[in-house]
């Protein structure tokens, strides 16, 4: 049977998924805001699932599944258009500058999958495979595999033969808003009027967000081209150079040079900061291109989520279809999801691969913690109150790449016994605890069997560096606590909470020897989670030297004075790109809420449970103030007026 079906979005996305669903026997129509906006823009057409290192196995396998379509894919697109897609399998070398343990960048001294292989080539190898590298490259990878298309050719072949095979094009098409009723969209309400079809795709990319509460963001790429010079009998560059935060790419009379990440909504432009930098980066890379003429610049808006993964399948609504959110991976990934898609809404068969990326992942999720561990009178029938789940959208904690439902973490020192510890853990609804590597090691007093004394498959372990004095000291112990953290079954762990603390009364941190000790740490692959006294300079340098989030205190630890450093966090938090964690000196839950109504990421909170008279119970408050926190921030709180209001209407009232 013939079905009708709506693609919001015409990138490249929707227009591959209606180009697919219209060889097979429908009637599709593409509504297209604006062709040049599409995030095909903020691209530079590189296939590069082994050259970025995809860690999350699901997203490597889809990525992985749509390189391996692209040969008969392109070609088929060309035969029905007549037009190059600049499709090449050329591979991607990836120099690195350094060597970083092992063999390059990352220690990888193997391929990262037998049927996906990369290949280290050493300093002299490299220079003489690609001449004109930087003299600083020790190194790099050569993936193989890997390849490239024009982007900016792929989106009018595509455009073209979507045309050709029957496509209806609309463009200027603004959709408002979706028109549902009974768990079905029975129209879409755009700026010609309310239109209606039999299934809906959702395929607009960073806008999707505008209609529909999914945690899609804008991400501003910028790039720029230069030109190679006329008098250059060769093409220069013959790779792909694949940086650090920067790649060039050789096409036929220029290189294009990408691309920056910026989370700054739709705000539109070039930027001078923004060129500078992917300059400077280019040219430490391949060094001649200073001399080439600048031919473009641009920018585009890639769509991403909190997790860096699109969202595929199905939704809330059983015909509507979303395949949005793919981020930077959205030209690599363009066949796959037209395949997948296809199939979904033609076949009801839905891919295996689909589950990992169905945007109920997002979805919040109520507690279901263990019931708390104290005396039964504190609650109604000795049980929590059941807590419906909030209209409100929240996404998920992000650090360093590694993603977390709780915002609280918590700590191990001070119980008074490991029981204690274990249930206060429990009761808390804590994903992440931090432990004190030196005193683990030694066995201090109340920490013996405190490695065994926790599931440590469900628990994240953040080792830390308390009672290092120099940076050189901590780099030493975090250097022990990933070793620790690897012993405990968690291989892939490279966190550390860094202290560096040499006063030994008032325990305030040395911004000196933490500045140093997260520069090397962060060259050394670790995580960095810096604890420093709520200075926004020093937080804004450590974000700088790539730290995964800062730790301000809120007044000295283990002091229990509260929110002393307000108005300095505030700045932190309104400055960082990173997750800020307050740490230290909250002791009770009203601060811990105050703390997450300014707008933290997160909260650590050892002594306020650990020294209260009933630890667990404590815990479970500081749970739920931390929830309550952060749904008030979320929500936003009413204005503060110099006059009253009465609640009452002044309206319509009994009068005598």
């Amino acid at each position: 049977m013939t079905s009708e079906i709506v693609i919001i979005g015409g990138g490249v996305i929707g227009l591959a998924i209606a180009i697919e669903l219209k060889l097979r026997g429908t009637n599709v129509t593409v509504f297209c805001r604006d062709f040049q906006a599409a995030a095909t823009h903020a691209a530079a057409g590189m296939l590069a699932p082994d050259a970025e290192n995809i860690t999350n196995e699901a997203m490597r396998s889809l990525c992985w599944r749509s390189r391996a379509l692209y040969p008969d894919w392109t070609r088929k697109l060309e035969e029905l258009t007549s037009f190059n897609t600049g499709y090449r399998p050329c591979g991607i070398l990836a120099p690195v500058f350094e060597e970083a343990g092992g063999q390059g960048a990352g220690g990888r001294g193997e391929s990262l999958s037998p049927s996906s292989p990369a290949y280290w080539l050493n300093k002299e190898a490299i220079h003489q495979y690609q001449a004109g590298l930087g003299a600083e490259v020790v190194g790099g990878w050569w993936y193989p595999e890997d390849a490239q298309v024009d982007n900016k050719a792929l989106a009018h072949v595509l455009r073209t033969a979507a045309e050709s095979v029957g496509v209806e094009l609309k463009d200027g098409i603004t959709v408002e808003a979706f028109l549902q009723q009974q768990e079905q969209v029975v129209g879409v309400q755009t700026n010609a009027g309310i239109i209606r079809a039999a299934h809906y795709v959702l395929a607009s990319g960073a806008w999707s967000n505008e209609l529909l509460p999914i945690p899609v963001r804008p991400r501003k790429g910028q790039m720029l081209s230069v030109r190679i010079p006329e008098f250059t009998p060769d093409l220069p560059l013959k790779r792909v150079l694949f940086g650090q935060n920067i790649y060039i790419v050789p096409r036929r009379d220029h290189l294009i040079i990408g691309a920056t990440s910026e989370d700054v909504g739709f705000t539109p432009n070039n930027t001078p900061d923004g060129i500078q930098k992917l300059l400077q980066a280019a040219i430490r890379l391949y060094p001649q291109l200073k001399d080439y003429p600048i031919q473009e610049f641009w920018w585009g808006f890639r769509p991403a989520t909190p997790d860096e993964l699109p969202i595929l399948g199905t939704s809330h609504c059983q015909n509507l279809t979303f395949a949005t959110g793919h981020y930077r991976n959205g030209i690599l990934l363009t066949p796959v999801t037209a395949a997948l898609i296809a199939d979904l809404i033609l076949e009801q068969k839905p891919d295996p691969l689909l589950a990992d990326f169905h945007y109920s992942r997002f979805q919040f999720q109520p507690s279901t913690s263990t019931p708390m561990l104290t005396h039964s009178a504190n609650f109604s029938n000795g049980h929590h109150t059941a807590i419906s789940p909030l209209p409100i959208q929240d996404s998920p904690l992000i650090i360093a790449g590694k993603t977390f439902q709780s915002r609280l973490m918590t700590g191990t020192g001070k119980y008074r016994s490991i029981e204690e510890m274990q249930q206060s853990v429990i009761a808390s609804d804590c994903q992440i605890v931090t432990v004190a590597v030196r005193r683990v090691q030694t066995k201090a007093p109340g920490h013996e069997g405190l490695a065994e004394a926790l599931d440590w498959t469900k628990i994240w372990m953040l080792p830390n560096t308390a009672g290092c004095q120099t940076a050189e000291e901590a780099i030493r112990v975090a250097r022990l606590g990933r070793e620790m953290a690897k012993l405990l079954g968690q291989e892939d762990n490279n966190f550390v909470k860094l202290e560096v603390i040499p006063d030994l009364k008032y325990l305030l941190p040395d911004p000196i020897g933490t500045l140093q000790a997260a520069e090397q740490l962060v060259k050394e692959g670790f995580a960095v989670l810096p604890y420093i006294n709520a200075d926004p300079m020093l937080a804004k340098r450590l974000e700088e030297v790539g730290c995964a989030t800062v730790m301000p205190l809120a007044s000295p630890i283990g002091s229990g004075q509260g929110l002393k450093t307000t108005a300095n966090i505030q700045i932190i938090i309104e400055n960082a790109g990173i997750p800020v964690v307050v740490d230290a000196g909250i002791g009770s839950p009203s601060e811990a809420a105050q703390a997450m109504e300014l707008g933290a990421d997160v909260l650590l909170i050892n002594s306020a449970i650990a020294l209260s008279p009933n630890p667990a119970a404590m815990a479970r408050a500081m749970n739920l103030a931390t929830v309550a926190g952060r749904l008030a921030y979320l929500a936003g709180r009413m204005p503060i007026k110099d006059y009253a209001s009465p609640s009452s209407p002044l309206t319509g009232t009994i009068t005598s």
